[in-house]
Formats: structure tokens, sequence, C-alpha cells
């Protein structure tokens, strides 16, 4: 493999974040934010296992076998998912190839790099998401009577109501709402995407209630963040970090009521959980994923899989082996697969 010039490989990084990204291709900063993390992850990997200072990592230590340890330990060792690992290896590939694109003697750091594969995944993946029950326990433990607790219960609220994400919920402004009889909110999605959705009366009361105590005096300001903090004197839209944190603490605590809700609550929880829900309740799949702003159906298929995993388990719960069915039970008369949930969805069947 031919040498490329000296600190040529945190230039390229460079340009790839801060220019390439979000001026060519003009991607959201989260989805920026996702491949500057990756590539931190790997950076520091290849650190460690080269046994070097961060400024002394090259193109030439990025071989197959090095990625293909990184990906392990993603898994092995920080406790990724399977799909995650896939996602830091896309982002890695990507900028391997900008590279490439950008200095003739990176092909040789991209024809390895290509060596390593995708893993694949289970042919059904598991939704985890929390019962009404369990969002009823998380949603009861702020304390509204103070002004933190009101915050805190207003987020959730509307975090559940919308099926937001993280980010989403993080960026809306107070001019995102839209009242009367048909209360909505816009949110800003993946890529650039804005969605609008709607919210419950409820919902709303929620947050009159909220905005009345911490934008009393910006009820003019459309592009005030309505969550927020102060630092310094300074307002800031509140960050994800801070959403989990205080979506932590209270799945903590409700888990101490009532053991539906899992150990590890976190906002992408919320999001899934709502989404199930109206799912069971009856609403068509197909409208899900418009809520949800997926772009393809098939990523809104898990919500179909999940529901109908949950009613074969309860089945074989509820049928003792005495019972004339219990010979009967066979998982996989309950098992759908993506084909023939979509040849319904579209009709075929």
């Amino acid at each position: 493999m031919s040498k490329l010039a000296k600190g040529t490989l945190f230039g390229r990084v460079h340009d790839f974040l801060k220019l390439y990204l979000p001026k060519q291709r003009r991607l959201s900063a989260n989805t920026i934010r996702a491949y500057q993390k990756s590539l931190e992850l790997l950076f520091d990997f290849v650190k460690n296992h080269n046994d070097v200072n961060l400024s002394e990592v090259t193109f030439e230590m990025l071989t197959a076998d090095t990625v293909a340890a990184f990906l392990e330990n993603l898994e092995a060792e920080r406790g990724c998912s399977i799909s995650t690992r896939n996602h830091r290896l896309a982002a890695v590939k990507a900028f391997i190839a900008y590279a490439a694109a950008m200095d003739i003697t990176a092909v040789a750091v991209q024809t390895e790099i290509k060596k390593v594969p995708n893993k694949k995944t289970d042919a059904v993946i598991a939704v985890e998401y929390m019962s009404e029950a369990a969002i009823s326990a998380v949603l009861d433990q702020p304390d509204s009577t103070t002004e933190k607790g009101l915050r805190d219960r207003c987020l959730m609220i509307l975090m559940y109501d919308t099926g937001a994400r993280v980010q989403e919920i993080a960026d809306i402004k107070l001019g995102d709402f839209r009242y009367g009889k048909t209360p909505t909110v816009t949110l800003n999605g993946k890529g650039g995407k804005m969605r609008t959705v709607p919210i419950m009366v409820k919902t709303v009361l929620h947050l009159r209630q909220y905005i009345s105590i911490y934008h009393e005096d910006k009820f003019d300001k459309p592009d005030s963040p309505l969550f927020y903090s102060v630092i310094h004197g300074t307002t800031k839209p509140i960050s994800d970090r801070r959403i989990r944190d205080i979506v932590k603490e209270y799945g903590f605590r409700a888990r101490e009521k009532c053991l539906e809700v899992p150990e590890n609550v976190h906002p992408h929880l919320f999001r899934h959980s709502r989404a199930m829900h109206l799912y069971q309740h009856g609403m068509d799949l197909t409208l899900v994923s418009q809520w949800l702003g997926h772009s393809h159906l098939e990523a809104t298929l898990i919500y179909a899989h999940a529901d109908t995993e949950h009613k074969r388990k309860a089945i074989a719960s509820a049928t003792k082996p005495g019972d004339p069915m219990y010979g009967k039970l066979n998982p996989e008369r309950f098992t759908v697969s993506d084909e023939e949930t979509l040849k319904r969805l579209y009709g075929l069947k």
C-alpha cells in the first residue's frame, strides 16, 4: 500500500465532516453527528490497538482486520446491536470512499475496507416497547407542583404523544405548534425532512400550563426553543443528553412501583411504545409509518412482528398442558414474514 502524506487522514476527516457532508450532501446536523461519532470511535480504537497517540493514526492503520476488530469490539465491549454495528461500518466506508475520491492514493485503503462485510441480522427484529401501564407509571413520577416536575412531565407527555425522536423534541420551537380544533406540531426529522403530527387536547393543556410558566415573556418569539437550559446566562435548546437523563431518572423511580417498566428507560422507547399502541388499537401500518416519518414502509414492519410475537406468547401462557389446544400451538403459525405482511399491505392477498 503506497504511503499517504503525513497529516492527510485528519485533513480529510475535517473536510468530510465540515464541508462535504453539510455543504455537498446537505445532511442534517443529527446525521453528521452520527458520522462524527462513528469515526471518533474508530480512531480511538485504532489508537489503542496500535498503541499510538491520536495524531499518529494513519490511513495505513485502517486495514480490514483492524476495522473488523473494531466492529467486534462495538458489540462485545460497548453492547451495540448488529444494526448499530452496520451503521458504524457504513459511516466508515462513506468516509473512505470520500477520501479515495479526493486522493487516488487512498483507493488502496478503500479496496481494503470493502472486504469488511455487514453482519446479518435475525430474520425477525425484536422491538422493545413499554406497556400502557408502564407508560402511565413513568408519566406519574414527576411532581407537577414544582416547575421542574411540570417541565419534565410535559416533555415526556409530548414525547409519547408525538412519537418524536429525542432530537426532534429538543429542536421544537414555540412557533411549531398550531392550536385549534385539530392541534398539531411540526417536527424536524432526519435528513431535514419535516412532518406535521396531531397532538391530543390533553397534551395541549399540559403545554399551555408549561408555556405560561417557562415562556410567559416569549409568546411573540416563535423561534424560542420549547424546552431549554440556561447556561451562564445564555438560553440554549435542551440537549438530547439532558432529555435522556430525565427519562432515565423517572424510569428508575417508576420501576420501583410498576414491574412492567423496563430496567433501562430511554427516549426512543417512548417512540416505539406509542407506535405499538397505535398499531394495537387499530391504526393501519401504513399510517403508523407516515406518522413516524419512516422513508420506507419496511422500517415499520417491526411493530407487526413484535405484536404477533406478543400475542403468540400470551396464547402460549394461557394454554395449559392439559388443554386440547396445547398440542396445536405452533410458533410458526404466528410468525409474520416481511414478504407476507407486505403482500397483505399492498392488497396482493
